[in-house]
């Protein structure tokens, strides 16, 4: 049996997920994510390892850029196959693609509007890395399914999805080769979610993999105790409008501005905070939120308790939901505290540049991470606090807004979680393919889990490959 695995991505980086599995005689790709941060972007221009048109499938694990976003730029070049999913993951992987494409169109203009501005010819035109029209043409090629339902991908090449428990769709996938009465299961775990979070049911767990592909984002560390995270929301909301400050709240479109939807709707509700203007700043976050709201087969219970008694997760008074540009321009004209949820949840592009802008020069506001801010982006520069300036769509502006953190977000098991889910297994696997985490991040979960388990753990380095055999 002839099996190689080549990583093309998220190898010693958090980002840019593309792994390329070669079984009889067929390619097949899991993941095709973008990469984020200054570090490594400039990889999303490079041809991709593989040509695109010798691909014969893609199995997507969930909708998260960093897992679809180079899905557009991959069909341009010439791939023609199915994109297996679940169906909640096709629908938000559609929205976030076309995000992204109109964000990149409109990164082209404003770079080049900014160059003429400023007197400089760049040595090439500014072109968008795909546009939305190359990210329309992905759709028709999702081919939905259910958890625990069995997907033909090639002749005696199959794959199972399960809950991943990370956001709405999100699947671990069981991969497995049948050749002359053998077979090898190779499990890719996507990004690993945590127990006991609002809405989605806890990830799976599993009782044989021959090759485990794992990611690491957090593999260096245990998340800081649990924060109570609507008692630590209540405090930032109640003590910036004392100030009557503005709360700034950089989200993920996908899931986290669902989940702080539900908090802030549950905390008004309980009457710890005021009503107070709050404005989801995000088409593709309003988009999103409508594709939780058509897929409450994929709650948990409470959630689902939620809905049978006629309360929304999701609504509260005051709450408005934007998607033009010029109503994300007035509410900067707003009298009086607002909470502003806008995207994108790292700051690296879209509308919360321009509210960064707006509120980060003044003492009042508060600017509140909720989510994982990778090595590179605008958000930890922010986050870390080691400059009093940032450079914001071509400017520096003085960081002057208390800067707050919520860790109980986190959508990413911990090294303690992330360990008692592969040691679910009932007996060793072959090899545990160590990805999607900064270098410190996998050097340490690799020494930790084979220290632990005495497996063979090993970091894949960019365009490794090995034969699981």
């Amino acid at each position: 049996m002839n099996i190689k695995l080549h990583f093309f991505g998220a190898t010693e980086t958090v980002t840019g997920s593309q792994y390329l599995l070669e079984a009889k005689g067929k390619k097949i790709l899991i993941d095709c994510g973008l990469y984020q941060g200054r570090d490594l972007s400039d990889r999303n221009w490079d041809p991709f390892p593989q040509r695109a048109h010798e691909i014969d499938a893609i199995i997507l694990t969930h909708g998260h850029l960093d897992h679809c976003g180079l899905l557009p730029k991959l069909v341009r070049e010439g791939f023609k196959g199915n994109i297996h999913a679940t169906t909640a993951t096709a629908e938000i992987a559609r929205i976030v693609m076309l995000d992204s494409g109109h964000m990149h169109e409109e990164d082209a203009k404003f770079k080049t509007k900014r160059h003429m501005k400023e007197g400089r010819v760049p040595p090439r035109p500014v072109l968008p890395l795909y546009t939305v029209d190359d990210a329309e043409k992905v759709t028709p090629l999702f081919k939905g399914v259910g958890y625990g339902q069995t997907a033909q991908i090639a002749d005696g090449v199959s794959a199972v999805f399960h809950d991943a428990g990370h956001i709405l769709g999100s699947s671990m996938v069981t991969v497995t080769v049948e050749e002359g009465g053998e077979k090898r299961v190779i499990l890719f775990s996507g990004d690993i979610g945590r127990k006991d979070k609002p809405i989605l049911r806890d990830p799976a767990t599993f009782e044989f993999a021959d090759y485990v592909v794992m990611e690491s984002t957090y593999g260096d560390r245990t998340h800081p105790e649990e924060d109570d995270v609507a008692s630590v929301l209540a405090d930032v909301i109640n003590a910036t409008i004392e100030k009557r400050g503005n709360i700034v709240i950089p989200a993920f479109a996908v899931e986290r501005s669902q989940e702080l939807l539900y908090h802030l709707s549950a905390l008004q509700r309980e009457k710890r905070i005021p009503k107070i203007m709050t404005f989801l700043d995000s088409p593709m976050a309003v988009s999103v939120t409508k594709v939780f709201q058509q897929h409450m087969e994929m709650y948990d219970e409470d959630a689902i308790s939620m809905v049978h008694e006629g309360r929304s997760p999701f609504d509260m008074p005051g709450l408005k939901l934007v998607r033009t540009v010029d109503t994300s321009k007035s509410i900067n004209f707003i009298k009086g505290s607002a909470i502003i949820i806008a995207g994108s949840g790292m700051c690296t592009g879209g509308r919360i540049k321009h509210h960064l802008v707006h509120n980060i020069q003044y003492p009042e506001n508060t600017i509140l991470f909720v989510g994982y801010q990778a090595n590179g982006t605008l958000g930890r520069n922010i986050l870390n606090g080691n400059s009093k300036e940032v450079r914001i769509l071509g400017k520096m502006f003085s960081v002057r807004a208390g800067i707050r953190q919520i860790h109980g977000f986190s959508g990413h098991a911990d090294r303690n979680e992330m360990t008692e889910w592969v040691t679910s297994l009932n007996t060793p696997p072959r090899k545990v393919f160590i990805t999607h985490g900064e270098p410190s991040a996998q050097k340490a979960f690799r020494d930790h889990l084979a220290e632990k388990t005495g497996w063979d753990v090993v970091v894949p380095k960019w365009l490794e490959t090995f034969d699981l055999e």
